[in-house]
Formats: structure tokens, sequence, C-alpha cells
């Protein structure tokens, strides 16, 4: 039995929640959210509680139930209070800049790099260092922070580099440690 997928999620006020069939449609505050769940997996609600049960007992099915609880738990969240992922550029010269919907990336290259902000998600600029990504779909919003920060991914001698905000960087001695 999943464990996670047993969880009762509270459904907050001003969240509603529609079922049709398998389509499960998430509406609040921030926005509306959409998942198609497997067909292994009911879904009821009573009295602000959702539950996820599962039809058969099989290993598909209670692999599903807990990614099925899992997903509908984002996306609760999401269009209650949002997502943000932190991202700072450190470096002699490391910079970003945000251009109505393109962010630009100046990190070390010979060119600035432009990345285009992704539909539903936006872009804030807390100074020329560093940037905050928000929106109401988790897997979007770290998935964008992700691609920025591969642009140029944190050193492990100088620590340079983009990186999440808060994230620890393993440093290396090099030469002089041998």
């Amino acid at each position: 039995m999943s464990r996670i997928g047993n969880r009762n999620l509270i459904i907050p006020e001003g969240v509603m929640i529609t079922i049709d069939k398998n389509l499960v449609t998430v509406k609040g505050p921030k926005g509306e959210l959409s998942l198609k769940s497997s067909e292994l997996i009911n879904i009821e609600i009573e009295n602000n509680i959702l539950r996820t049960t599962v039809k058969k007992l099989t290993r598909e099915s209670n692999i599903m139930q807990g990614t099925t609880n899992s997903l509908i738990n984002n996306m609760i969240i999401g269009v209650s209070e949002g997502f943000n992922k932190g991202l700072e550029a450190v470096g002699v010269g490391y910079k970003f800049n945000v251009q109505g919907n393109k962010i630009v990336v100046n990190a070390g290259y010979s060119h600035p790099i432009e990345v285009i902000v992704p539909d539903g998600l936006k872009a804030e600029l807390i100074n020329n260092t560093e940037i905050n990504i928000s929106g109401t779909d988790k897997q979007k919003v770290t998935e964008f922070a992700a691609n920025i920060r591969k642009i140029r991914e944190p050193e492990p001698y100088k620590g340079k580099g983009i990186r999440y905000k808060g994230e620890y960087v393993r440093r290396k001695e090099g030469k002089k440690a041998a």
C-alpha cells in the first residue's frame, strides 16, 4: 500500500476541485490547473477532504495512487499559494536582466544568452545577480529554473556559476592540496 497515496488532502478556502471521469481540474485565486489521472485510481471528495483510492490492488495502481495524490497536492498548493524558485549568479560579470518576457543572462560567455519565459511563469529581478521564478505549476517552475541554472552550473573550485538560492556548492582545494 502507498503511504503517500493514502494521505488525505484538505482543500483550502477558495479552491474548487471538479472531477470529470479521470480529469481533475483545480481552480483557485492564482489560476487553474488540470490533470488527466490514471484510470486505475478513484478520486473522491467528501467534506473538503480529497482521497485517492485504488480500484484494483496491483503494483502499477499502487504506484499511480501515490503519484496522483502528490500531483493533486502540488496543484492545490500552486493555485492557492504558488511556487517560487530563486536563482543567483556568482562570479565577476555574471548577471541577469529581465526584458519583457525574456531573461538575458551574462555568465562568462562571449555573448549574452537570451531565455524566453514560458507562459504561466513570471520572472522577477531582485537585483542584477538574483532572480525569482514564480508560477502555479510546480513542474514548469522548477524545470525552467533548472534550464537557466544549466547555462553555467557552479564549478567546485571557485564556486562561480548560476545556483539556486541557498544552494551549497562543495568546494575543492585544487593544486595546493597535492
